[in-house]
């Protein structure tokens, strides 16, 4: 994407704030409402912030972002995953789904299935595959976060490994270039973990902009996972390590 200086200096006052606001941005650069919006809107479609109402933040490893405004990054690459991942599982099938807005995209995608038994950590996950009366929903104990309603804690952790599942379907927060999958939470990691261990096949759902983040708590490796389903993976020593590791890779961008 070529930036326009405004654009840079945005990018700028982000890296030095973490947040700019509109009416902040208007007022500095003497243009309209509509102009920091449309510049928002575009660094935004080429994953270099997120969007809030009112501004954005910076896409950084500092921090996780918001839960509302990381459903907004790479949406519709989510939601594509999320339709290419629920044709791998076969009715009548059990599986885990956990924390992350790509796996809710999963979940979405269900819609079809019947005889499923799914046992989640998340409780948006919870509810939206309650309404589908075909399938069995199974949600684990433990602490709730507010910030996303995803499940942790050792409770989580004890109740996963009442189960062995056919399918894992989990995300992650970053992704290193020697295989590394990275989250924020130590206690998300737990559970997580837990997962992975107590399925047959593992599938992990990530878009791109997850290749260009970093998190400091180790969840596992590339090598651990059956199946990883992404938009495109332009790192090549990624893409090697999962030849090594016998991975299979799915690439859903057109």
């Amino acid at each position: 994407m070529f930036l326009t200086k405004r654009q840079d200096s945005i990018l700028d006052l982000l890296k030095s704030n973490g947040r700019v606001l509109v009416d902040e941005l208007v007022e500095k650069f003497n243009v309209t409402p509509q102009t920091i919006r449309t510049d928002l809107n575009e660094l935004s479609n080429a994953n270099k912030i997120v969007r809030v109402h009112g501004g954005a933040h910076l896409i950084d490893g500092r921090a996780n972002v918001e839960y509302e405004a990381r459903r907004q990054i790479a949406a519709s690459q989510k939601v594509l995953i999320g339709k290419v991942a629920s044709k791998m599982i076969p009715n009548n099938a059990s599986l885990f789904i956990n924390i992350g807005t790509t796996t809710e995209a999963f979940s979405d995608a269900l819609i079809d299935h019947k005889g499923l038994m799914v046992i989640t950590n998340n409780i948006n996950v919870a509810s939206s595959l309650r309404l589908f009366k075909e399938n069995e929903v199974i949600i684990t104990g433990g602490v709730v976060r507010p910030s996303d309603g995803g499940i942790v804690g050792e409770a989580a952790v004890d109740f996963i490994g009442n189960f062995k599942v056919d399918y894992a379907i989990i995300g992650t927060s970053a992704i290193d270039s020697d295989g590394a999958l990275l989250d924020f939470d130590f206690r998300e990691v737990k559970v997580a973990q837990a997962i992975i261990k107590n399925a047959r096949h593992v599938i992990l759902l990530a878009d791109a902009t997850k290749f260009e983040r970093s998190a400091p708590v180790r969840i596992g490796h590339i090598s651990q996972v059956d199946t990883f389903i992404t938009d495109i993976i332009a790192n090549d020593d990624f893409r090697e390590v999962c030849v090594k590791s016998e991975t299979e890779v799915i690439e859903v961008a057109v």
